[in-house]
């Protein structure tokens, strides 16, 4: 499937390019979240027209989130959880869990899928994870865990 970008995507292209996609991730996400438009002439004309204005907001929002990324960058976040005698945590800590600890203690607005973890998070230790706001704008943060203290 050709498309038309309408933003920039990290691996993918800059504003205006006409990529090749397969037809899922094209249909599934670019289209349907407005971030490419089917490639045909009428829409390479209107985003030939376009382009100042949507270069213009990719600007307004890649500042909106280095704000963002400044508030937790190099940050670690703390979860404290029940494990096993080996080290093992009972479940998986998973991106919903961290965006939640991050809006809590750095109140910074992050969305789950912008957490990009190497590994399962479901043992006691230090781990660092990538935070993807833009793609120009990432942030590294550290993810601790530790034991409960029983009483």
């Amino acid at each position: 499937m050709e498309v038309i970008l309408l933003e920039n995507i990290l691996n993918l292209g800059s504003i205006g390019d006409k990529v090749n996609v397969k037809n899922g991730y094209g249909r599934n996400f670019l289209l349907k979240q407005g971030k490419a438009l089917r490639f045909n002439k009428q829409n390479q004309e209107f985003v030939d027209k376009k382009k100042d204005v949507l270069n213009k907001k990719n600007i307004e929002s890649k500042n909106k989130f280095k704000e963002v990324a400044k508030l937790i960058e190099n940050k670690t976040f703390t979860f404290n959880k029940e494990s096993k005698e080996n080290g093992e945590l009972y479940g998986t800590i998973k991106p919903k869990e961290i965006t939640a600890l991050i809006k809590e203690t750095a109140n910074a607005e992050v969305s789950p899928s912008q957490i990009i973890l190497k590994e399962d998070l479901n043992k006691l230790g230090s781990f660092v994870a990538q935070v993807n706001f833009h793609s120009e704008v990432q942030a590294k943060i550290t993810i601790k865990i530790d034991k409960i203290q029983s009483k």
